[in-house]
């Protein structure tokens, strides 16, 4: 399983890394929307919305989120920090809703567990981060920063893979993911800021005015997150009676199980640049 995996994930960043450096804004954009979709796709059934028909439905009102936020930002012709920053401000407060959920689970279930507010959620856990990483590429060196991202987020998961494994002892969240410890989540906080603090040393000149307490900063909240993501999205298939959103991705599962780090950090990589004076 784990040779499958790292095969599989090598697939993705190869063609992750070819369309950061070989496709113009608008292509990558829609490239993004593509794979949000498909999230959507499997967030369906999560919500209750069952068949080709509704889950096709769903993922074309993702897809008019995402367009809705292209054309009204606007992203795609130098958008304005003023308007994507109160966008990014909203989407962290949602996560704050879920980290609540989260800690509350089974509980907090009577809450959201009807069919519009799951398929909300869904809206809230995809369209903010398309946003968030279609406007990260309009800033300056903007490829490079959609790859610190990932890498961040790799960092976050490959540490507390690891660390959990050789010293986990004390669950994080047992009712949503049994296998998570805090452990391991402090050892994938710990590998997403060593990777920030690595890459920081070699920055270019012109970006040198982000101390090291800021990067340090925009990596702890990009890898706290990252984790919420992760729980977010298990606590809604838990709740849904599934382990995997599908079995699309040999090794890894479905796509959404591969988005839902990403989801939750995007939002917040974004907004802490922008307000670490990027």
């Amino acid at each position: 399983m784990l040779r499958q995996r790292v095969i599989t994930a090598l697939a993705m960043a190869g063609l992750f890394l070819a369309g950061i450096f070989f496709l113009p804004l608008a292509a990558l954009a829609a490239a993004f929307a593509l794979v949000v979709a498909a999230g959507a796709w499997e967030w369906a059934p999560l919500a209750g919305l069952r068949g080709a028909a509704l889950q096709a439905l769903y993922a074309l009102l993702v897809l008019a989120g995402c367009a809705g936020a292209w054309f009204l930002l606007p992203l795609g012709e130098a958008p304005r920090r003023a308007d994507v920053q109160p966008v990014l401000g909203l989407a962290c407060l949602w996560w704050c809703f879920a980290l609540l959920w989260v800690r509350a689970f089974p509980g907090s279930a009577m809450i959201w567990n009807s069919r519009p507010v799951r398929m909300a959620m869904g809206l809230l856990v995809l369209v903010p981060a398309w946003v968030a990483a279609v406007y990260l590429l309009t800033l300056p060196l903007g490829g490079a920063l959609m790859v610190v991202l990932v890498l961040l987020v790799a960092a976050s998961d490959i540490g507390a893979y690891f660390t959990g494994k050789r010293f986990g002892r004390h669950h994080l969240a047992p009712a949503v993911s049994p296998a998570k410890t805090w452990e391991g989540f402090w050892g994938g906080v710990a590998c997403s800021i060593a990777v920030a603090s690595l890459l920081w040393t070699s920055l270019p000149a012109r970006l040198d005015h982000l101390g090291l307490a800021a990067v340090v900063a925009v990596a702890l909240a990009t890898a706290l997150t990252s984790v919420l993501g992760d729980l977010t999205v298990s606590m809604v298939k838990r709740e849904s009676g599934v382990k995997d959103s599908s079995s699309l991705l040999p090794g890894h599962g479905g796509l959404l199980d591969r988005l839902d780090s990403l989801c939750g950090a995007a939002p917040t990589f974004t907004l802490g640049l922008l307000l670490a004076g990027y």
